[in-house]
């Protein structure tokens, strides 16, 4: 069997993508929880795992250019690769393949919401923060300031 070594990286690929899949979720938690300790906590280990899938990926990419060159395939691409290979070996990856794309469109999609779950925390805080600085400049009230020209920088440094 030729497509050995890639069936392998894709294998590779999947655990490791499943464990950043973990990863994600836990930030996804953290973030909900809006546990700040817990996001800066994790940071390191889910930018390690992400490193660690797209070298795997890389080799992957490496590997199957090489073998569609290998085998004579007419592109280097997977479906060229898949058309010059055994039925039996071709179903193989291309059933591997899918399950690649499967799990990268997943933690695509689980990225692109902490992301959104992020942006929107910094929107409400950053809200917060426009509210205390207007409250701190008002004349009355427990929050208010010294009188001075200072009122639009405050409300200018928390917008």
């Amino acid at each position: 069997m030729r497509t050995k070594t890639l069936q392998t990286l894709w294998n590779e690929w999947l655990k490791a993508s499943d464990s950043l899949l973990l990863t994600l979720h836990e930030q996804t938690v953290a973030v909900t929880l809006r546990d700040v300790e817990r996001v800066e906590r994790i940071r390191p280990e889910l930018e390690m795992q992400l490193s660690a899938v797209r070298a795997i990926d890389a080799q992957a990419i490496d590997e199957a250019k090489r073998l569609a060159e290998e085998v004579g395939a007419p592109a280097p691409s997977l479906r060229g690769l898949i058309s010059v290979l055994e039925k039996d070996e071709a179903a193989v990856i291309q059933a591997t393949a899918n399950k690649v794309l499967v799990g990268a469109q997943r933690i695509q999609d689980v990225m692109n919401k902490n992301r959104k779950l992020i942006e929107s925390e910094m929107t409400y805080i950053n809200g917060t923060l426009t509210l205390i600085a207007r409250a701190a400049n008002e004349g009355t009230g427990p929050y208010r300031g010294r009188p001075s020209g200072s009122r639009s920088i405050l409300v200018d440094a928390a917008a």
